[in-house]
């Protein structure tokens, strides 16, 4: 059982983003959480959004699902669109520079059982 989250157009840039993402990557979800917590970047909470909701998905799938066997199968961070602005320089000119956006995704599924091992 597997359920997933993205939050779309975040204002930052991807490579900041994966900085935090990449924390939490083939955790646990409790364990993930207290990470995104103690993290100390602007990212973190968003992300800590984005791992709550889909754990929330999870619970709202499967009624039977234990929310303590959830872990973080997938979580990435794919580049949305730019947006191009444009900065006064010296002597009337003008300097562009792009403000990017990101799209963060997390998966969440069930760790299996061991009871066979």
């Amino acid at each position: 059982m597997e359920a997933r989250a993205e939050a779309r157009y975040v204002r930052t840039s991807p490579q900041k983003a994966r900085l935090v993402v990449d924390l939490i990557r083939g955790r646990s979800a409790n364990e993930a959480r207290i990470i995104l917590r103690q993290t100390n970047k602007r990212m973190a909470p968003m992300v800590l959004k984005v791992l709550d909701s889909a754990i929330a998905n999870a619970e709202n799938r499967s009624a039977d699902i234990d929310v303590d066997r959830l872990v973080v199968t997938e979580a990435y961070v794919n580049e949305g669109p730019r947006m191009k602005r444009i900065r006064p320089a010296p002597m009337g000119r003008a300097y562009r520079y792009q403000r990017r956006m990101a799209h963060i995704v997390v998966h969440v599924s069930e760790k299996k059982s061991e009871e066979n091992a």
